[in-house]
């Protein structure tokens, strides 16, 4: 541990995420929160929002009225500010306060124009969830303040850690109410970054050109913006989670990271060796039974099978580039019988009745559309099915390539496949995620874990951090990272196609050496191995924090 790190005597990280499992954000806080937790004890508290109910309690959460009862006991917090004690239920199991935060809104205004007097951060034109965001993260910088008071710690070895644009008021607030803490701000995805992508601009050819202000204003993302871009400026400790990352937030939030801190895995979420094999039998044999239900087809046991998943975001998550290269693949004619998955929860409407019929023991041949495992409230508008409707996938006895959309989460109770998402990983052959915005990239990260090769992009983070430290290639770390701009799209659609074609065509023996490497690479990038980084984020808030209050 770095000698400064000593001084710590309480680290506080909050974020939306805490046992709210939404998105990538919850797999970076717990994976690391068991690394986490063996450097600092108890001292480490987690904090997330209270969005749980009696009839619908957090899954990831287990209460405890005896956790920190006697500080919380004398922490006098605001009106409207509630706290519920427990543990995260996760590896090292660390201390989570979750915060009910209604209270909050009946202030906002006041909050606001205090936000715009100190810091200039402009909620004029807030719309959507940015006054749920601030309204979470006013509770959590109340209740820091109010715990640091009532535990007797001194403020100047409190480390007060903020995730994401949803929590960067509550580190403007820890500064303004308690300056003598040191303050660190963690931006996974800068918010106007995501929404030039999201609205199909082009951002790396022309990233130096922009300006984040100016593109806020045109794209009407200016409270969200303002704010993050106000926690960036303020925070003691500035850090992104990629190089690609740090150069987005260089040139549109106008401050360079102090750190990267790149996401590291925890590989005890992976079956032990012993356990290896029974699991990726289970996990096929699952994969190729949904298939041949929905479609009437059979899918023997040497079917190469695909996939591709994470946050449903058609265009920066790739899954456009995915689905034109399986329709390369299929007019291509591989060899070997492909089934490809796109596991991307969307405005899921339920299991598909006829489908859960036919699973139950109940076969009766090819279902109506049978490239769709649940319902669709939005069917018609879903990208995703429409794409994979007008290239015309039509998965029936002469199709090489069967291509099947999963639009739910898999957390086990999706009522088709009843396994989760890692469960069902080690069934997999290859995956591909095809990035053009993606600030780190867990899922191919994930992926190498279990031991299956995958191919990313050079715009993801992890695929940078791949190409900086491994002699790129599935026979040398078992990850193909595909160069990609904003102007060679039909290009990555070739190699993506030809890539899945190489694997289906390796012997027993390459795939099991290819499996190997890619076991090898996930090795290097554990929590034990990259938690370095955030010790020295936090080493530069102190100093920094030293120098800020020398003044």
């Amino acid at each position: 541990m770095d000698n400064c790190t000593q001084e710590i005597d309480l680290l506080f990280e909050t974020s939306w995420e805490v046992c709210n499992k939404i998105g990538g954000i919850y797999t970076v806080l717990s994976s690391k929160a068991k690394t986490l937790k063996e450097q600092y004890g108890d001292k480490v508290i987690f904090i997330g929002p209270d969005v749980w109910t009696a009839e619908n309690p957090s899954p990831y959460f287990i209460e405890s009225h005896t956790v920190l009862r006697k500080i919380l006991g004398k922490t006098m917090l605001p009106e409207g500010i509630d706290v519920r004690a427990g543990r995260w239920d996760i590896p090292g199991k660390p201390i989570a306060l979750l915060v009910k935060f209604d209270g909050m809104y009946a202030t906002k205004d006041a909050a606001y124009a205090r936000m715009w007097d100190l810091y200039r951060v402009d909620s004029l034109h807030a719309y959507g969830d940015y006054d749920e965001g601030c309204a979470f993260a006013r509770a959590a910088a109340a209740l820091i303040t109010a715990f640091v008071k009532a535990s007797g710690t001194d403020p100047r070895k409190v480390v007060a850690h903020f995730d994401e644009w949803t929590t960067a008021m509550g580190l403007l607030e820890v500064k303004a109410d308690m300056p003598e803490a040191a303050t660190v701000f963690t931006t996974h995805a800068t918010s106007i970054g995501r929404s030039i992508c999201g609205n199909g601009k082009p951002l790396y050819d022309y990233l130096e050109a922009y300006n984040g202000d100016q593109m806020a204003q045109e794209l009407n993302m200016q409270s969200k913006h303002s704010l993050e871009k106000a926690a960036a400026w303020n925070a003691d400790s500035f850090t992104t989670v990629s190089d690609v990352t740090a150069r987005e937030a260089e040139v549109l939030l106008d401050r360079k990271p102090d750190t990267v801190t790149p996401n590291g895995f925890e590989l005890n979420f992976v079956p032990a060796k012993t356990r290896y094999a029974a699991a990726r039998k289970a996990a096929r044999s699952r994969l190729l039974s949904v298939a041949e239900a929905l479609t009437g087809n059979e899918y023997t046991d040497d079917t190469f099978i695909v996939a591709t998943s994470g946050r449903c975001e058609y265009r920066n998550k790739g899954l456009d580039v995915y689905l034109d290269a399986l329709a390369t693949l299929a007019a291509d004619k591989p060899g070997r019988r492909i089934l490809a998955y796109i596991m991307v929860p969307a405005w899921c409407a339920g299991p598909r009745s006829d489908l859960r019929f036919s699973l139950d023991g109940n076969p009766h041949g090819r279902l109506t559309d049978p490239v769709i495992t649940h319902r669709l409230n939005n069917y018609n508008e879903d990208p995703v099915n429409n794409r994979i409707h007008s290239l015309g996938f039509a998965n029936d006895a002469k199709s090489q390539v069967t291509v099947i959309y999963v639009p739910c989460y898999l957390d086990g109770t999706d009522d088709i496949f009843d396994m989760t998402y890692y469960q069902l990983l080690p069934g997999l052959d290859a995956t591909v995620f095809a990035s053009y915005y993606e600030p780190w990239g867990y899922t191919p990260l994930e992926s190498i874990a279990f031991g299956v090769p995958t191919v990313t992009t050079s715009l993801a983070g992890f695929g940078m951090w791949v190409e900086e430290n491994f002699r790129t290639g599935f026979e040398s770390c078992g990850v193909e990272v595909i160069n990609r701009n904003d102007s060679n799209y039909g290009e990555v659609v070739d190699c993506i196609a030809a890539d899945i074609a190489a694997l289906a065509g390796k012997t027993p023996a390459q795939t099991k050496a290819i499996r190997t490497a890619a076991m090898a690479t996930a090795s290097k990038a554990q929590w034990s191995d990259f938690i370095k980084y955030y010790n020295q984020a936090y080493c530069t808030a102190l100093d920094n924090r030293d120098a800020r209050t020398a003044k």
